[in-house]
């Protein structure tokens, strides 16, 4: 995984992409795309949550282990890694609160318990959890491993906003929006850490995505438009790809 080496030091090279306005366009239009395709899955083919988790989390495990081999940043890679991470979210998140029974605001602190741990010990362990420090094998496996929790995190905190708390679909969409335009604010209009910014926002963006999956492919008298999953999958499909082609491309080379 190394690129070079100098002075008999392995230099590695970092693999995620550089966070511009494109990468926040393809990450919503992916954590939306993870909750179509899980419920698609899990629903449409009446997998269930278990069966579907397995399914994702084979996936997942597979483009880990190709993203953490990788001797370059490959954004389709990329991509489909996060899409694997989503995905594998939506049906655990919904395994969590549905089957378990432990409810939309347990399974939300539960999952923010994970991932808080994920990031104190990443941080604990290497020192950082920017993303321009994730460069190594082991540095990226705690990445993917956040990523994870995160977008578990957010399928069951859309699914609280839109369901227990009333907010309907698009009431949250509009939420969540409207939280993540406070960041970009914040963003552009103070001194607050760009690590802690970019972790918000990589946070909020899937709940966000997820309330908009639903709204796509729910029932008319649940609120959603009923679309087809497949067909809702295969239109953000195409315009993942269309963003990836159309957008510059390199890898992160500077803080979040």
């Amino acid at each position: 995984m190394s690129s070079s080496t100098k002075d008999g030091v392995s230099e590695y090279v970092s693999k995620v992409p550089k966070v511009t306005l494109a990468f926040w366009v393809i990450k919503v239009a992916a954590t939306t795309l993870g909750e179509t395709a899980g419920d698609a899955v899990s629903m449409s083919m009446n997998l269930g949550y278990l069966v579907g988790t397995g399914i994702f989390a084979v996936f997942f495990l597979a483009a880990v282990h190709v993203q953490v081999k990788a001797q370059k940043f490959h954004p389709f890679l990329y991509w489909t890694t996060i899409i694997a991470t989503t995905t594998v979210g939506t049906t655990l998140a919904d395994f969590s609160t549905r089957s378990l029974g432990i409810g939309y605001a347990g399974g939300s602190c539960l999952l923010l318990a994970l991932l808080l741990a994920s990031l104190f010990t990443w941080q604990k362990a290497l020192g950082s959890i920017a993303v321009e420090t994730v460069s190594t094998p082991k540095a990226e496996i705690f990445y993917w491993v956040t990523i994870m929790c995160s977008q578990t995190l957010g399928t069951a905190l859309g699914d609280w906003t839109a369901d227990s708390a009333g907010f309907g679909y698009l009431g949250s969409a509009i939420l969540f929006g409207l939280l993540l335009t406070l960041l970009a604010l914040a963003y552009w209009k103070t001194s607050l850490s760009r690590t802690l910014l970019f972790w918000a926002a990589f946070i909020l963006t899937r709940p966000l995505g997820a309330v908009v999956g639903d709204f796509l492919d729910k029932p008319h008298e649940q609120g959603g438009l009923e679309l087809s999953r497949y067909g809702a999958s295969f239109v953000l499909i195409l315009l993942m790809v269309g963003c990836i082609l159309i957008f510059p491309k390199s890898a992160a080379t500077k803080p979040h």
